[in-house]
């Protein structure tokens, strides 16, 4: 397992042509699925009013897609082995198609949800075949090639899909939100049965069931955590300890059903690879790094700093160019020592980590939009070489196995570390809130002299109110600036994960 593959010959033999096509089919079917599921998450509020629904109830048109995300991801590997890649591909393609139509003809919350539920079922499974994909039919020489690419347009997506979203939804309707990535994901159907050729299936390979449903539960029952623990103050509710009681015993009989088996699930014996074993923690880095300031950052600079929505979309696209630049650096590197990249990038996250813990109300655009960039531009030197490096030693019939499993992590990885992020920062502003307001008070000499108290006048209800609302963005404020701490924390970390990858010259 741990011995490294020396044939540079692709696994899936392809004509120059079809191998070209294939990479535009796989690079667009991951943007518009990322575009997709990030534009969701964006125009909300514009669903909320369309469907009558309270804030919690529109929240479930997230929260139950990323469920259905996170279920399926792990089937992956066994719908290739049953089914064949080029087979999965033509149904998830068409699932999601039909899907995102379907969520744009919605006219009640439950038919939304019903739909993003398919919508994230029938996706899940696209982002790790597209990866498997590139990997075997390319040679090894143009993985980082191929992935840098890869991983530009998935990166983009959730950048691009978002802005243009919340255009459409704003000028036009929410439902254009949906339809915008309905002809692309056509085009990338009609690639896939114009570009790839038929693979062997197994048609009695089995689904070890019992591992299946106890880690599809135990895995629901972390995203309802993660998702649900913000709003209900976590462990005070009994709706989060069921879940978490029941998360943990089903994670314990995954574990010990996985162990014990013949034929299960997932080959846990992938761990044994140590590039595979340290890219998953890597990954799992990368996910809480790479979303969090794109949740973060937008709440931060309407809500508290005033700036205005184009203002916003313009510093968020900053980041994608930051993107785009880090890939093309990524490639041109991906001959040198891949941990080189990936020390760099996250050396890039610890500086942008630093600028941002000194936040502050006079915090001006070009400061957010040159750490944007610089966050971008971390993000495209990192996930190539990751991506190449977890993958190198391992065996072409593991990847799709492995390749979700890859992308699991990822994925929970930013669930888990928004979800704390949030948290943090609901903690901190009101534990600062109540702090800060001890301090309005008659006895306060400040706030009885009109020319140092200004309109935060205690003498009238109208005073107290401005008043009111500077202490909250002062305490919210305070409570951002941990949640970047955290993430410069763990930006240090992935530095130091990065030297447990065997160099290259050790491959």
């Amino acid at each position: 397992m741990a011995t490294a593959i020396s044939d540079d010959a692709p696994a899936l033999q392809l004509t120059g042509w079809n191998r070209i096509l294939l990479l535009v089919v796989v690079i667009a079917s991951g943007a518009a699925y990322n575009a997709a599921t990030f534009t969701a998450s964006a125009i909300l509020p514009q669903m909320q009013g369309g469907m009558s629904a309270t804030q919690d109830e529109i929240s479930w048109t997230v929260t139950f897609n990323i469920l259905a995300t996170a279920i399926v991801t792990p089937m992956t590997g066994w719908l290739v082995a049953r089914f064949g890649q080029r087979n999965i591909l033509i149904a998830c393609l068409s699932g999601f198609i039909a899907a995102t139509i379907m969520c744009g003809l919605s006219n009640s919350l439950e038919q939304i949800v019903l739909w993003r539920i398919m919508q994230g079922a029938a996706g899940a499974p696209l982002l790790p075949i597209g990866q498997t994909l590139l990997l075997d039919a390319f040679p090894r020489r143009q993985h980082t090639l191929v992935i840098s690419l890869f991983g530009m347009a998935n990166t983009i997506g959730p950048v691009a899909g978002p802005t243009l979203g919340g255009y459409l939804a704003e000028h036009y309707s929410w439902r254009w939100s949906f339809f915008m990535v309905v002809p692309l994901s056509a085009l990338s159907l009609i690639g896939v049965i114009a570009s790839m050729p038929r693979t062997r299936s197994d048609r009695h390979s089995r689904l070890d069931w019992i591992g299946f449903l106890s880690l599809s539960t135990a895995i629901a029952c972390a995203q309802l955590v993660l998702s649900r623990g913000p709003k209900l103050d976590w462990f005070d509710s009994s709706e989060i300890i069921v879940e978490a009681v029941v998360g943990v015993l089903s994670f314990y009989l995954f574990l010990a059903h996985s162990l014990t088996a013949r034929h299960t699930f997932l080959n846990l014996a992938l761990l044994r690879d140590r590039n595979y074993s340290v890219g998953l923690l890597l990954v799992m880095l990368f996910g809480m790094l790479n979303f969090t300031p794109m949740v973060l950052l937008p709440p931060l600079m309407q809500g508290h700093l005033g700036f205005p929505d184009s203002v916003v979309g313009a510093v968020i696209s900053w980041r994608g160019i930051g993107v785009a630049v880090g890939f093309c650096m990524s490639m041109l590197t991906g001959r040198f020592d891949p941990r080189a990249s990936m020390v760099f990038g996250f050396a890039l996250q610890v500086i942008s980590g630093l600028w941002l813990i000194n936040l502050n109300l006079d915090f001006s655009v070009s400061e957010f939009t040159i750490n944007s960039f610089m966050q971008g531009l971390a993000v495209g030197l990192i996930w190539a070489p990751i991506a190449t490096i977890a993958f190198s030693t391992l065996a072409a019939a593991d990847r799709s196995e492995a390749v979700a499993v890859f992308h699991l992590v990822r994925n929970i990885g930013s669930s888990i570390f928004i979800a704390l992020s949030i948290s943090e920062i609901i903690r901190a502003t009101g534990a600062n809130y109540s702090r800060l307001g001890e301090q309005v008070s008659v006895f306060n000499k400040a706030l009885i002299m009109p020319w140092v108290a200004g309109g935060w006048s205690i003498d009238s209800v109208a005073g107290l109110a401005r008043l009111s609302r500077e202490l909250n963005r002062q305490a919210a404020i305070i409570g951002y600036v941990n949640a970047f701490v955290m993430y410069t924390i763990a930006s240090t970390l992935g530095i130091a994960l990065t030297f447990l990858v065997r160099p290259k010259a050790a491959l």
